[in-house]
């Protein structure tokens, strides 16, 4: 199904995720350190990277930001808490979504798989009257092509970032909810995290936005969501 890189440094979680996910069809290459991760990503590309974030050495944070800085593999972190800022650092560091130990085998692989989904691939429901290629201002987003350009330069986005990009410019000056998003993007149903959406639109901000203080294109509207402008 896909090809899982696990970096976990407690061996009783690391076996027991690697046992369920090579049963559910995955293959999984499961490490210990980032260094080792680091090291295997080197020599091999997975499709979906499993980061546990309170590694020995090199912490799951340093590593994320390194897997993001190379490109958009799409990062899946492991933390101890949801309720704590480490969510909201992992996120701010590249990850593209998160899981809560004990890890719920079977959550973590529905998340893998809507990750997989994700990656590289448009809206759920294109409208068939948008053109493929829209342009506001000096953005270009090419839907069909699937790239981002500013100014004539290519940005490179992450899938998850592409996803709320097409989302948001899909309908110009409508708000979306966070639940809205979470839901058509990340397709997490009720009682989705919020902290997704904001640190996704964060990193979108920092490659799009000329200010990412004061955006243009991807707008707060405080109290209800994000609207994609200039209006």
């Amino acid at each position: 199904m896909s090809h899982v890189l696990l970096i976990e440094d407690d061996p009783a979680v690391r076996d027991g995720l690697q046992m369920v996910l090579t049963r559910q069809g995955h293959t999984v290459d499961a490490v210990e350190t980032g260094e080792l991760g680091l090291e295997q990503l080197a020599a091999v590309t997975p499709d979906v990277v499993v980061l546990d974030l309170m590694l020995p050495g090199m912490d799951g944070f340093e590593v994320c930001r390194r897997i993001r800085a190379d490109g958009d593999l799409p990062i899946i972190m492991l933390t101890a808490r949801s309720d704590d800022m480490d969510v909201v650092a992992g996120l701010e560091a590249g990850a593209d979504d998160y899981v809560v130990k004990p890890v719920l085998a079977r959550v973590l692989e529905a998340r893998i798989r809507a990750v997989l989904r994700r990656t590289g691939s448009a809206p759920r429901h294109p409208d068939k009257d948008q053109p493929d290629v829209e342009r506001h201002g000096a953005l270009t987003i090419d839907r069909g092509g699937l790239a981002v350009t500013k100014s004539g330069t290519p940005i490179g986005l992450a899938p998850t970032e592409l996803r709320l990009l097409l989302e948001l410019s899909g309908t110009p000056g409508r708000v979306q909810s966070r639940q809205h998003l979470l839901e058509v993007v990340w397709e997490h149903g009720y009682l989705g995290d919020s902290r997704l959406v904001d640190a996704c639109v964060q990193r979108l901000r920092s490659k799009i936005e000329d200010d990412p203080a004061a955006p243009v294109y991807v707008q707060t509207v405080r109290g209800f969501g994000y609207r994609f402008g200039p209006l």
